[in-house]
């Protein structure tokens, strides 16, 4: 059973940086793409950033400029670092996997929350 596991999220204030973890289970290299999503209350999920095989990389408008995200094959692990995090950026974060043709997987989220 493949299990993606999010940790790093928490309270922090606007301006301030936060970097996300996601652990997999087995090689991410087995894995087509992977990503981070976020949903806040009353608001569709949204794709944050993915990162594909080949390691090109795409960004929302919204985050372009502020996050990042990466990968250490060697720890099964994908990053997103966050920085001057803004209010809006406020929501549950969830990292995804793609592999094809096996489909979608999802871990179960960390929440962010910027505040003063």
């Amino acid at each position: 059973q493949v299990q993606l596991v999010e940790s790093g999220g928490g309270l922090v204030q606007p301006g301030g940086s936060l970097r996300l973890s996601c652990a997999a289970s087995g090689s991410i290299f087995s894995f087509n793409a992977m990503g981070w999503y976020r949903q806040a209350p009353g608001k569709q999920r949204e794709l944050v950033a993915r990162i594909i095989n080949s390691g090109s990389t795409y960004y929302a408008d919204s985050v372009k400029g502020r996050f990042t995200i990466s990968r250490d094959n060697a720890k099964n692990t994908v990053y997103l670092q966050m920085n001057n995090l803004k209010p809006e950026d406020t929501a549950v974060y969830c990292c995804n996997a793609l592999r094809v043709p096996a489909g979608n997987y999802w871990g179960q989220g960390t929440q962010v929350t910027v505040s003063s």
